[in-house]
């Protein structure tokens, strides 16, 4: 799955819901799912680590929606001129 997919599959699950949730919460959400992969890489299992990296893609993605901004786009930067 490209960037591109993931964020019409996250579209089309909870684009609305992620929407009326707003912006600031989404946020939130994506700050707990970083934590819980933080927690993971330390103590978890591979099963745990994978579950973690899904969920902080699946709200960055949201973030990404809710901006109309593309996840794509934005790793452009890391292709053409890296930090």
């Amino acid at each position: 799955m490209d960037l591109n997919q993931l964020q019409n599959l996250m579209e089309n699950l909870y684009g609305e819901d992620d929407r009326n949730r707003g912006l600031p919460s989404t946020v939130a959400w994506l700050c707990e799912e970083v934590g819980e992969l933080a927690q993971a890489v330390r103590k978890g299992s591979r099963e745990d680590q994978l579950h973690e990296l899904a969920d902080v893609l699946a709200w960055l993605a949201s973030i990404a929606n809710q901006l109309d901004l593309s996840l794509e786009t934005a790793m452009e930067r890391y292709v053409k001129n890296p930090p």
